[in-house]
């Protein structure tokens, strides 16, 4: 596999240096805003609160611990690093303080959500493993609530709960707001944008899409109308029964494209108006307006994709057209049966013959002159299927298996 082109590998190679160096500002803010918090809090629970225990204490231990690991960020510059350390000492302060002030119950309990929204930040398999440990942390607080564990008394005084809660949640907020809201602000209009442009590719390639099927049917229509000015030149009726079939082949494939560019769905036509239209055009073609050739149809709601459609269609069309020439050769009236099943996902049985004279059972398509019986064995092989006869009808009628093609690369069906 060739390696992809140098400035590709740079872009990609800046990408994540400036996002590396995003993540590090983010952190360091972070943990400034940590520290801050923390000896805030610690001050306003030794001095209005007149609080003791372990909650200054490990306040102002969490504080300098975050502190610190800011300081030997800058130096070193390893990340990954020092998140860990703080992503540990956090849960641990967290998990440690919300014992003392509520368990389960603690409104400190929510500091638990920034740290897996900054793990995330660092990278999604960091995310998973923060977001297991939390949950452990709350199921352990809840199995301590029920007193079947360690046992505490709360730091808190009942008349400083709310204040500690207030002082708590305002901190939240802030830190939230400050550490992340303009970064998930950012990154949602990021995110509103590329949205916007993808929708404005996906309109623009829809339309480029529908103008070539447009184009593509016009040019075929095109072609068509010029087989048809060049068999008015011509007066030998086997020359203009050559050209009249050409044409035909023409107009089949033009259909699928006027059927793809009138539909909102541009990967694939509904086969049963496909082709029903394509007999009435066929019927009308060879046998004129006022012929008794019957159509019997019988399709479910089956879609298939350009690539299947095309080759289906000019199979039904050799087959038709063959019959129409041939079977009911001398006659005005007839019956023309098609019909289509899925059988699985990706295999279908096609079942087309007509009522009419038939043709001998020793005759070998290979050996045959007749070009439409050539076209229907190498289009079903086309179609990773195969032909067989069915005999057990009048006329001539074919029982077809083939398979959906997808993204087929152009090949010749001779």
């Amino acid at each position: 596999m060739p390696n992809k082109p140098f400035f590709i590998k740079m872009k990609k190679k800046r990408k994540h240096v400036q996002r590396l160096q995003d993540t590090t500002q983010l952190f360091l803010k972070a943990s400034i805003l940590s520290v801050l918090g923390s000896i805030a809090l610690a001050l306003v629970c030794w001095g209005y609160m007149e609080l003791s225990g372990p909650i200054i204490p490990v306040l102002l231990g969490f504080a300098a611990l975050a502190g610190l690991n800011a300081l030997l960020l800058r130096k070193h510059g390893n990340l990954e690093f020092s998140f860990h350390l703080a992503g540990i000492a956090a849960l641990v302060a967290v998990v440690w303080i919300s014992l003392y002030s509520g368990g389960i119950n603690s409104p400190f309990i929510f500091m638990l959500t920034l740290l897996i929204l900054g793990a995330y930040t660092i990278r999604t398999g960091i995310g998973h493993i923060y977001l297991g440990a939390v949950l452990i942390a709350f199921t352990l607080l809840l199995v301590q609530q029920q007193k079947t564990i360690l046992v505490v008394d709360p730091a808190i005084p009942p008349s400083y709960g709310g204040l500690f809660s207030f002082l708590v949640l305002l901190f939240f907020t802030l830190f939230l707001g400050g550490v992340f809201g303009k970064d998930l602000l950012s990154r949602m209009h990021a995110l509103y944008r590329s949205r916007e442009t993808l929708e404005q590719q996906v309109a623009e390639k829809e339309m480029l899409l529908k103008e070539v099927h447009h184009r593509v049917k016009n040019n075929l229509q095109t072609v068509s109308s010029l087989l048809r000015m060049q068999g008015r030149s011509i007066e030998d009726e086997k020359t203009l029964s050559q050209i009249k079939s050409s044409q035909n082949r023409v107009v089949c494939m033009a259909m699928v494209h006027e059927m793809l560019y009138r539909r909102e769905d541009l990967s694939c036509i509904e086969y049963s108006t496909y082709v029903q239209q394509l007999g009435e055009y066929l019927v009308k073609s060879l046998k004129g307006a006022e012929s008794n050739i019957r159509l019997n149809i019988n399709i479910p709601e089956i879609e298939l994709g350009i690539d299947t459609a095309i080759p289906l269609g000019l199979l039904i069309n050799e087959a038709v057209t063959n019959a129409l020439k041939y079977g009911f050769e001398g006659r005005d009236e007839g019956e023309i049966s098609i019909s289509l099943e899925k059988e699985d996902k990706h295999e279908f049985l096609l079942r087309i013959g007509d009522n009419g004279i038939g043709y001998p059972e020793s005759m070998d398509y290979q050996s045959s002159k007749s070009l439409g019986l050539k076209l229907i064995h190498n289009l079903s092989r086309q179609l990773k299927g195969s032909v067989i006869r069915d005999l057990s009808k009048r006329g001539t009628n074919y029982i077809i298996r083939f398979q959906e093609v997808t993204q087929d690369p152009f090949h010749s069906i001779a």
